[in-house]
């Protein structure tokens, strides 16, 4: 019974490392992108994206983050994951379509580790739960 115990409570400081690291990350991201700094603005011209979608890609960073960490809102949770492997998949792919260096890519396949791995770890109480009745 003691190692179930240690073994959860392991998972939950996994969990909130994980969740708190890739909140800094999406938030950094989401602040740089809406302030159009000049190297973003060039990483975005250099995907091929137009430059408008820094500031709704940004928005929803901010957004998906404050999802994540509320309490409850489980439905919320899941889309804002759900959206974060969305955009840092597809940025990690942009960046391996447009020939990017593995500096250039790496921050984003990081970003996407984090999502997954905050995401597999959340405690029970950040979950939805399925019965089969």
């Amino acid at each position: 019974m003691e190692t179930s115990v240690q073994s959860q409570k392991t998972k939950k400081i996994i969990y909130w490392i994980f969740t708190i690291w890739m909140s800094l990350g999406m938030v950094s991201t989401a602040i740089v992108q809406l302030m159009k700094n000049k190297d973003e603005l060039a990483n975005f011209t250099n995907l091929g994206y137009p430059t408008y979608l820094m500031s709704i890609i940004g928005i929803c960073k901010l957004l998906g983050v404050i999802a994540v960490l509320i309490p409850k809102r489980l439905i919320l949770k899941e889309w804002a994951y759900a959206g974060f492997i969305f955009v840092m998949a597809g940025a990690v792919a942009s960046h391996l379509i447009v020939g990017d260096s593995v500096g250039r890519t790496f921050p984003a396949v990081l970003l996407l580790a984090l999502v997954i791995i905050s995401w597999y770890f959340r405690p029970a109480n950040r979950k939805i739960s399925v019965s089969n009745h």
